[in-house]
Parts: structure tokens; sequence; C-alpha cells
């Protein structure tokens, strides 16, 4: 996260000193950013007590933007984030449950706050829709069996963009998003698991 928190300072810097282009409704706007995906994790898992530990993941992340309106816009946002999952302090002690792959596209209705400045802070607000899949134990796990239901929830976003040149931006994005999942181990130990993860990104776009 340090990382990407010095790339955005500096290339905010720069930015500045760019010529803005006009935005106006009916405009697309495409970015790639790297994302730094921080879980808020927390579970109540049945039986063996314990709480989860879900790894942190730095990833690719594209958006679709459209703008309706000159201020507002709704914004597709696509990724696959893979992560190692722990339980913690059960009665068992800590017990690797291996990895699991999520995909989360996330819509949003966003309100640009300056579209034809030079740097355009925009708020966004919408749902997320999340896909486990590739669930792998640890080779030599006692465990048999893991699976993660989808989950459905809320996602709220912050962001600006920086005018470059022409058409294009750099962007700084914070993203925080709803998601929880009923675990299953073994078929019969269940989890609820809050994954809620915070999401930092910085990366480019252009407006077509």
């Amino acid at each position: 996260m340090k990382h990407l928190m010095l790339c955005a300072t500096i290339l905010g810097s720069l930015a500045v000193t760019a010529a803005p282009a006009h935005a106006e409704s009916g405009d697309w706007l495409i970015r790639l950013r790297a994302i730094d995906v921080m879980p808020n994790e927390s579970a109540t898992i049945d039986t063996v007590g314990g709480d989860v530990d879900i790894s942190d993941q730095i990833v690719p992340e594209l958006d679709i933007t459209y703008f309706v309106q000159d201020n507002w816009a709704v914004e597709l946002i696509l990724g696959v984030t893979p992560h190692d999952v722990q339980a913690v302090g059960t009665i068992a002690g800590d017990i690797d449950l291996g990895d699991v792959t999520l995909l989360p596209p996330t819509l949003t209705l966003q309100y640009h706050f300056n579209p034809d400045g030079q740097m355009r802070p925009y708020l966004g607000a919408g749902v997320n829709y999340t896909h486990f899949f590739n669930e792998d134990l640890p080779g030599g796990s006692a465990l048999t069996s893991i699976s993660y239901d989808d989950s459905f929830g809320f996602a709220a976003q912050a962001g600006i963009d920086f005018a470059l040149q022409d058409d294009w931006f750099f962007n700084v994005d914070v993203k925080y998003v709803d998601i929880n999942t009923d675990v299953l181990i073994d078929g019969a130990i269940g989890a609820d698991v809050d994954i809620d993860p915070v999401i930092l990104g910085i990366g480019f776009g252009r407006r077509f």
C-alpha cells in the first residue's frame, strides 16, 4: 500500500500542469488500476469457535465508466482476487483453509464534481455481487471439503481523476465493499464470514 500511495503522490503532482480535456454526457472513460484489496475480516464459526484471517492482495482492475450527464456517470468495476484463508484461535488452534478466488463485479452511480477541471473528484455508491470459486484446501489437510456462498451487498467509492494530456487521466480511487459469505467446512462446520474489504487503487484512464 505504501508503494501505491507514493506513486499516487508523484503522478498526481505531475498531473496538475496538464491541460484538461472537456467532459460531456455520452463520453466513455476506461481505466486500468493496480488495486490493493485489504479485507476487514471477521467470522462466527460454529462448534470450533475462533475467527478468520484473510490475506491482502494486489491485483489489476479494469473499470468502464459511461457519462449519462456531464456530472453523472455509471461505472462497472471488474477484477479477480485470490486470497489465502485461515481459521485462527479455534479450539483446534489455527487451521489453514487454503485459498479461494473472488470475482466481485461492482456497479456504482457516480457524481463528478468538476468534470471539466484539472482535478476531477467524484463519489459513488452502488451494488456488488461476489462469486467465489477455485476453493482449494492445502495439500495434506485433514479437511475434505469447503464451500462459499456467493454474496450481494453495498459498495461505496471516492476518487479523483487528474488530467494529463488530451483525453488521458491519472486516477486515485478508494472503495469499500460489503461482502459476506456463509462457509461450510466438511459438510458440518458452518461459518458466517464478513470480508468487507477496503480497496485502494491507482491507475490511468482514457476518455473516448
